[in-house]
């Protein structure tokens, strides 16, 4: 018995120096593999950055296959009791671990993507796509790299003694370890300092998770958060990609229709807010005029879907057009034109870098007229719709925001009860009171809207004015059952889904279906006031909303996180790491259903088309 127990024992010893010297050679192979991320990647442009490169390269791939040895081969070691079945299931356990990294790097090169679900339903899923039709090619490599295994294996094993020798192991891990570490707390300082070099690498390697400490930081006082939001937020805009924006030199017939051109958007209203007892004007002034009642915001938060509104792009492009100060098309062509400007809202208008440093980058201050009060904002628009004498056209941009500041309240008197500042609301359904306070704003910006559009009869300026009438995103109250509230939480048709009413003069009262987007307004106007004769995908992601193209499958929204594919009966969220999820037309998750994955191709690639080619 003793002599049994001390032979099982040796034998485990055995295995497991075997497995150690195994898994070491395998480390070499994965780095080797693991160049092609650094071939594909952006290079750093300093000294410090591309030494955390050589350590996270050597630190990461050592922990990442050492793993692997540790939570496989280690516990079988002691449970397979042949050292000829151990090896052959090390070496199967190898195999696949290369070759999925393998497919990994081609994943990366081909979509800047690792191994996720996406990734992997559109390898599997016979659909015609650049991936799918070249990543079969790779698995002919799985056989060569098996037998390397096996040649590897069975060299190791007749060599063990002599390796064991070297006392070489210690030196080894000692190396691998130092590389790891060093290169977390690298990160550490660098994501505390947002220093690119070092935080751009972030997801070069796959399962690839370095170590922050803006927690511990912040709690003994290292860390400002506020501070570094500020920083992060300036960091985003300097260091994007440059836009190739628009992708051919522009092309007009003649200087267009010479329409004005009125823009007013509500801050936070949802489409069902456009009915005849929360709205009365604007539901009547719709029946009047071009209604689309299938329209969606660009974005579930005001700066990506202000940003899609005016440049009919993708709100990924947000940070790109900041930093090379490229303001929309349609503005700086209004601009050539001799268009008078006047842009009328809140402190918003003033403060919001998306207006600041891109839309009306360059506009004068004063044109930039900002009240807290949507009355106000009226009043000052018609001060200066009044003043205006020129026999030049002009474009007019109104934000009013009441809508979205409903629970602050304001100066007008409650419809629809009960609701905030009511008296006996205790007991009362608080989602009922919150709904209340929410449709009374809206009303109260119905009120606002006669206003605006008294003064456009009275001056006998509708037939020479095109309006356009929408919202930058919409509102919840956890329809969807989610726990969510206002905006910025979800992609639900309640958060995105918002009106759009259209009076263009000459044209005849219609209601429209179609599924339309925030990115078509753009090239609509470009097309029908400015009468551009370049193509809208040359400018856009969008189309004309005159446009009488086939049905369209999808429309983009999204933030910068977040590509969202919305089509008819489903909505699909797609994160920047390539896992998706698809969710039914009330916004509740369908957990077998898979979007058509050339579809879901299409729509990354509009999400990339407009940066510039090195």
């Amino acid at each position: 018995m003793v002599s049994s127990g001390n032979n099982y024992k040796d034998k485990v010893s055995q295995l497991i120096s075997w497995g150690h010297w195994f898994s070491f050679f395998n480390i070499i192979a994965a780095m080797l593999l693991g160049s092609r991320y650094i071939a594909h990647s952006e290079w750093p442009a300093s000294l410090i950055g591309q030494f955390y490169l050589l350590l996270s390269w050597v630190g990461h791939f050592g922990f990442l296959v050492f793993g692997f040895y540790i939570l496989i081969l280690f516990p079988a070691s002691f449970l397979i009791p042949s050292q000829r079945l151990m090896r052959l299931f090390a070496v199967l356990v190898a195999t696949t671990g290369l070759t999925a990294l393998l497919l990994d790097t081609h994943a990366y090169e081909t979509l800047e993507l690792h191994l996720s679900p996406l990734v992997w339903d559109l390898l599997l899923s016979g659909e015609r796509t650049e991936l799918n039709a070249r990543w079969q090619y790779l698995f002919i490599t799985v056989p060569i790299v098996f037998l390397l295994q096996l040649v590897l294996s069975e060299w190791l094993w007749r060599k063990l003694r002599k390796l064991t020798r070297k006392h070489v192991g210690v030196p080894i891990a000692t190396v691998f370890g130092i590389c790891f570490i060093s290169s977390h707390l690298m990160y550490i300082w660098a994501d505390a300092n947002l220093y690119r070099p070092i935080t751009a690498q972030r997801s070069n390697f796959p399962l690839s998770y370095p170590m922050t400490a803006k927690t511990f930081m912040e709690k003994h006082g290292l860390l400002d958060r506020e501070e570094y939001a500020e920083r992060l937020n300036a960091q985003g805009v300097e260091t994007s990609e440059q836009l190739r924006y628009p992708l051919q030199t522009m092309t007009f017939d003649d200087p267009g229709v010479g329409k004005n051109l009125l823009v007013v958007v509500i801050d936070g209203l949802r489409s069902d807010m456009v009915e005849a007892e929360t709205m009365p004007y604007l539901s009547a002034f719709a029946t009047q005029n071009m209604q689309f009642e299938n329209h969606y915001s660009s974005s579930n938060e005001n700066t990506a879907g202000i940003f899609g509104l005016f440049y009919g792009l993708p709100s990924s492009y947000i940070n790109s057009a900041r930093s090379s100060n490229i303001k929309p098309l349609l503005v700086s062509t209004l601009e050539k034109r001799g268009y008078q400007f006047g842009l009328f809202g809140g402190d918003n208008l003033s403060q919001d870098p998306i207006y600041t440093d891109a839309i009306f980058n360059g506009l004068a201050l004063e044109e930039m007229a900002s009240t807290d009060q949507d009355a106000e904002t009226v009043d000052n628009w018609a001060s200066w719709l009044k003043s205006e004498k020129t026999t030049a056209p002009w474009f007019s941009y109104i934000e009013l925001s009441s809508v979205q500041n409903f629970e602050e309240g304001g100066d007008y008197s409650p419809t629809f009860e009960p609701s905030l500042g009511s008296k006996n609301v205790s007991g009362q359904n608080t989602n009922l009171i919150l709904k209340n306070s929410y449709r009374n704003a809206a009303h109260f910006i119905d009120e606002q809207l006669i206003r605006i559009f008294d003064h456009l009869v009275n001056q006998q300026l509708m037939d020479d004015t095109i309006v356009i009438i929408t919202a930058n995103h919409g509102t919840e109250f956890n329809e969807t059952g989610s726990n969510s509230w206002g905006a910025n939480s979800n992609y639900s048709q309640y958060q995105l889904k918002v009106p759009l009413v259209i009076h263009w003069p000459g044209s005849v009262s219609s209601v429209s279906s179609k599924l339309t987007s925030h990115l078509d307004i753009a090239p609509t106007l470009m097309e029908s006031l400015l009468n551009t004769t370049t193509p809208a995908t040359a400018y856009s992601s969008g189309n004309s909303l005159f446009s009488n193209s086939t049905k369209r499958r999808w429309i983009l929204s999204g933030n910068e996180k977040d590509i969202v594919m919305i089509q008819p009966k489903s909505t699909t969220v797609i994160d920047k790491y390539g896992n998706y999820t698809v969710y039914d037309q009330d916004y509740q998750r369908l957990d077998s259903a898979k979007p058509k994955l050339s579809t879901l191709m299409q729509a990354m690639h509009e999400m990339k088309r407009f940066y510039k080619i090195d």
